[in-house]
């Protein structure tokens, strides 16, 4: 099962694990459905958002039967700021993430190298190949100073190769699935060729609702706020052949949290719960009945009992 990093030979299949690693709020989950083609992983301007190992699938078949099967997984953005419970309960998801893969995504924003990303790349292990995405290179105003900057990248760390893109270019994403492709082991697929992630529906229906609850609530709403599916029934429905009946609850610090995420006259609350309905129901396809409720429980984050309650490990 040695890699000697040549293409994937006809009716040949290959198949291995793909970590992608960065500090917070370096475009990692955009990143990751981008290259599984598909929405899994919750996308938001706050910094913080992905709290779970998550498992993104993309398979790439060819005509004999072979092809490559990426299993990717993605991690919280790795916390250096605060020693709560529930950071602590992401950096260990972050180290265990990346033990045991067969390649490495070290995700910064191309040009620029910070202390929070300096402190990423101590984590990782030298032996496994670690490929530097320079993300967001849209943002870039001047591409020669690209050039530059990536020689300084060489001299920090070993990276087996470098790829400046950005996650929003369908071309670049086609690149980096080519590159990611050599460094995976001959072996059979773990997953059948339409799995899109090994995460339930119940888990994306809590995370779809995380996510309107941060884009409609802005920059006011700490990122601590969390949201625990209580109830998620499937029944079979003659008008919609099928239909699934969640409850969730949006676990918020303080009162004042609770009365911004209900907004004037519930419009928030309704808005949060009417978008989360929507983009499940063309997600699962099938007819979606959602309601949210918002609870207080203060210094939730702070309680190792209640964080691993609310389904962190």
């Amino acid at each position: 099962m040695t890699n000697t990093l040549t293409p994937t030979a006809p009716g040949e299949q290959r198949c291995g694990l793909i970590a992608i690693v960065g500090r917070p709020n370096v475009g990692k989950s955009t990143l990751l459905n981008a290259l599984v083609g598909q929405k899994i992983s919750i996308t938001s301007r706050k910094a913080q958002t992905t709290r779970h190992r998550i498992t993104g699938i993309r398979t790439r078949p060819d005509d004999a039967g072979g092809g490559t099967q990426f299993v990717f997984v993605d991690t919280p953005g790795f916390q250096t700021r605060h020693a709560a419970a529930l950071n602590k309960s992401l950096n260990k998801t972050v180290l265990g993430a990346i033990d045991g893969v067969d390649l490495v995504l070290f995700v910064v924003e191309a040009g620029t190298f910070s202390l929070a990303d300096a402190k990423v790349l101590s984590l990782l292990r030298e032996g496994t190949p670690t490929i530097l995405v320079a993300n967001k290179l849209d943002a870039v105003h001047r591409r020669s100073e690209i050039a530059p900057w990536l020689k300084t990248m060489e001299e920090r760390y070993p990276f087996a190769e470098y790829v400046p893109m950005s996650a929003k270019n369908p071309r670049d994403v086609q690149t980096l699935l080519s590159v990611c492709e050599r460094y995976l082991p001959v072996q059979p697929w773990w997953y059948s060729e339409d799995d899109l992630t090994d995460r339930s529906e119940r888990f994306l229906a809590g995370e779809i609702v995380r996510e309107k609850l941060f884009r409609l609530t802005g920059d006011e709403l700490p990122y601590t706020s969390t949201v625990v599916v209580d109830q998620f029934d499937e029944e079979k429905s003659k008008a919609h052949g099928r239909m699934v009946r969640i409850a969730a609850t949006i676990v918020v610090e303080r009162d004042g949290h609770k009365a911004m995420v209900i907004g004037e006259k519930g419009e928030r609350l309704k808005r949060i719960g009417t978008e989360a309905r929507q983009e499940l129901e063309k997600l699962m396809d099938c007819k979606v009945h959602l309601e949210l409720w918002v609870k207080v429980r203060s210094g939730w984050a702070d309680d190792e009992a209640r964080v691993r309650s609310y389904g962190y490990e």
